[in-house]
């Protein structure tokens, strides 16, 4: 059986990152590793990215290179063209300039976030404005486009670690035209080595971890479907959602409710807002018994839905 509602010392803790409380014995007695730094070499060419603290800090070090004003235009495009956008995404740019969801013609600058690990679809018509670019791929570390280009495109792409890794800091900046960057990186040489130890520990693992994500993407999704929820967007082999992102399908009448309902069980969760549509975490860390767990959860939510309405 599961428990519901248990003592609010006794809930159990799934989050949008694989990060858990077990990973901190396990990240501490890794040795000391240097392959993430072959592996980023490799994939971005040496000289062409640094670590960050975070995927904020990434994106803050790429709007610096701008010298944008206050009163200057930074435009935002998202996979799914919804308004909804992380604060965590917003608030850097508030810092430097101003923002928008529409490219018009006082943009000086084109913001894409590749939604959730789905890649924006029309790259090279955002290329053809002349605006310069910049890629937000910290939901999508591992997700390509049917060219292989995505992190490429842009002059800047940003990632972030957690996302994808269990850690609890680390954020990538990657130059794709051999601009200079910001100096006064947050990480400090101790933080530097631990990320680098427990991203080469899991990179060296790569195909492992990528099997496990689809494994239990899959796992989820055919539970979910059951119940009468489907996938929001579409993917191919190429795309590593970084969440499971799923169309309600008015099944939830109240989702903020829902939210409250599945946090107070300890489960992550999100509205897609603007949208009929939610998300739970979907990661290499979770068992099939704890993707139950979210199944038996959301089911019970939804008959005391009907009971209280019945």
């Amino acid at each position: 059986m599961f428990v519901i509602n248990p003592d609010s010392f006794l809930i159990p803790s799934f989050r949008i990152s694989p990060f858990r409380t077990e990973h901190i014995a396990l990240n501490l007695s890794l040795e000391e590793d240097d392959y993430a730094d072959r592996y980023f070499n490799l994939r971005f060419g040496e000289g062409h990215w640094q670590y960050t603290y975070n995927g904020r800090e990434a994106i803050r070090l790429a709007l610096q290179t701008y010298a944008l004003s206050k009163k200057d235009l930074v435009t935002i495009v998202t996979t799914s063209e919804n308004f909804y956008i992380s604060s965590c995404v917003t608030s850097e740019i508030e810092k430097v300039c101003q923002w928008n969801r529409e490219i018009l013609p006082e943009t000086k600058l084109i913001f894409v976030n590749h939604e959730f690990g789905y890649p924006y679809s029309e790259m090279e018509k955002l290329l053809n404005t002349g605006l310069p670019v910049i890629e937000d791929c910290c939901t999508s570390f591992f997700t390509q486009d049917a060219l292989g280009n995505v992190g490429n495109y842009g002059d800047f792409s940003i990632y972030s670690f957690p996302k994808f890794f269990p850690l609890q800091i680390g954020g990538l900046i990657v130059s794709n035209k051999g601009q200079q960057t910001a100096t006064g990186i947050q990480l400090a040489n101790a933080e530097k080595k631990y990320v680098q130890k427990v991203l080469s520990y899991h990179l060296k693992n790569e195909a492992e971890l990528l099997l496990k994500r689809k494994e239990n993407f899959a796992y989820a999704i055919s539970a979910f479907t059951k119940l009468g929820f489907n996938e929001r967007f579409t993917k191919d082999d190429k795309v590593v959602p970084s969440v499971l992102l799923l169309n309600n399908n008015t099944i939830i009448k109240n989702l903020n409710d829902f939210k409250i309902f599945l946090a107070q069980n300890g489960i992550q969760s999100s509205i897609f807002y603007g949208e009929d549509s939610f998300f739970i975490p979907s990661n290499q860390s979770l068992q099939h018994a704890e993707i139950n767990y979210f199944t038996y959860l959301i089911s019970t939510y939804i008959n005391q839905q009907k009971n209280n309405n019945g």
